[in-house]
């Protein structure tokens, strides 16, 4: 039998369905690739059916960390460590956090052990020893505590040197989320726009897109915020407090902090039209920053004393044949490339005397995860659903089968993998 087209309708050709809202969904995943920023970012983890919609996964503590708090060990004599390192409350019994109430030996380490359970010795002064943490010398670079504490062994061996290892477990909910649009019949057929379809498809890709963006923007600004590495202008340690723009010592403080913090200085990005590939961005981290930016960092000084305007700044163009440039990028400062973000989120009134502040977050490598609209090749990471207009749709409500519909869903998930090389710079605009 003779292939045969007919109308071109469904069900009118044997060679096949002709609708092909398939070719509108890839058109509309490529083109949206390029306003996306955050979600390429992202350590992509796909949740398998039928574990839960709560995202978990265990995290290693380094043994040469402070973080790596276990009460296991043992030094080079087999003795257990005490730590040196002191806690501090006030005459009420209330812990301290900052310098108030202190003693001089005190201060330098006060809130490092978060426990009420010491007594107050004396007004404005307190403390105790801890065990110590089986981390060797943990995050120290004092030559001489590093020196103290290596594992030597003897002849004869014995219980000596153990060490530990601490386990955390940080979890992430996923939750779905979805809108859907209609259409008629005749607005196919009598609409001044012949491709009247695969614009709609297109605009709710993109507003889904935005959509996603805006949300994981605000979780990866809380997040640095809350539990990353911060940085204000110049002495303030709050947003409330912040009444200056940053300048190019406040940037290199926050490059130094993460630094030590082990944030890698090359960023991975998904790639690729249909995002199945990846590119490392190398020569300085990334730092994201709206609009109203833009001035701060162009004239942006040096580091040395009595610099020109706009002498810290390297325009794009004196390094773009050298290295990959990325999707609104305009220059770098000190360690970061800055990129912008047309859609970039603020805090109207956050600062002192309820100024606008504006935030410049650098998100480094494998610091988060989540699901959005990132494919593995094979899968798209969100549902679409069409059904145009005719018997598929008819039903009591609809008896003419006139109206179409076309709806997308998909579930969201933010984790912090590792907050700290989250790092966020809040500022005024100058």
């Amino acid at each position: 039998m003779a292939l045969e087209y007919g109308t071109g309708a469904n069900g009118a050709s044997n060679v096949g369905p002709q609708a092909r809202t398939d070719f509108y969904f890839k058109k509309a995943l490529i083109k949206v690739r390029d306003i996306q920023y955050f979600m390429p970012l992202a350590d992509v983890r796909a949740m398998p059916k039928h574990h839960g919609k709560t995202i978990k996964q265990d995290v290693y503590q380094p043994l040469l960390d402070d973080l790596n708090t276990t009460d296991q060990g043992l030094d080079a004599d087999g003795l257990i460590q005490t730590s040196t390192k002191f806690m501090a409350w006030n005459a009420a019994g209330v812990l301290q956090t900052g310098g108030t109430g202190h003693t001089a030996a005190t201060a330098t380490h006060a809130g490092f052990y978060a426990t009420s359970a010491n007594a107050v010795t004396a007004a404005g002064t307190g403390g105790s020893t801890k065990q110590m943490y089986g981390n060797i010398y943990g995050s120290s670079k004092d030559v001489g505590v590093i020196a103290d504490r290596l594992p030597a062994l003897t002849e004869n061996g014995g219980r000596v040197n153990r060490v530990g290892f601490t386990r955390t477990q940080i979890t992430g909910s996923l939750i779905k989320q979805g809108f859907f649009t209609e259409y008629t019949q005749e607005s196919l057929d009598f609409d001044s726009d012949s491709e009247l379809l695969s614009h709609i498809t297109e605009e709710m890709m993109v507003g889904a897109t935005e959509l996603t963006e805006a949300q994981l923007q605000k979780d990866l600004i809380n997040e640095a915020t809350t539990n990353g590495t911060v940085q204000y202008p110049g002495v303030v340690t709050t947003k409330a407090t912040v009444a200056a723009a940053v300048d190019y010592d406040d940037l290199m403080t926050l490059s130094i902090a993460l630094d030590n913090n082990k944030t890698p200085r090359t960023t991975k990005i998904i790639s690729g039209s249909r995002m199945t590939d990846t590119k490392t961005v190398m020569g300085g981290r990334v730092m994201y920053i709206g609009p109203d930016l833009i001035p701060l960092v162009r004239k942006m000084k040096g580091i040395d004393t009595g610099s020109a305007v706009g002498s810290g700044f390297i325009g794009v163009e004196k390094y773009a044949d050298a290295t990959t440039i990325l999707n609104g990028e305009i220059g770098s400062v000190d360690q970061f490339r800055f990129v912008v973000v047309p859609e970039m989120l603020s805090d109207t009134g956050g600062g002192a005397s309820g100024v606008d502040i504006y935030p410049m977050l650098c998100v480094g490598d494998g610091s988060f995860t989540t699901i959005g609209f990132q494919t593995d090749g094979k899968t798209l990471k969100f549902t679409t659903t069409h059904k145009k207009p005719g018997k598929e749709t008819a039903d009591v409500n609809d008896p003419y089968g006139e109206k179409g519909f076309y709806s997308i869903k998909w579930y969201y998930g933010f984790m912090a993998l590792r907050p700290e090389r989250l790092g966020i710079l809040w500022t005024k605009k100058s």
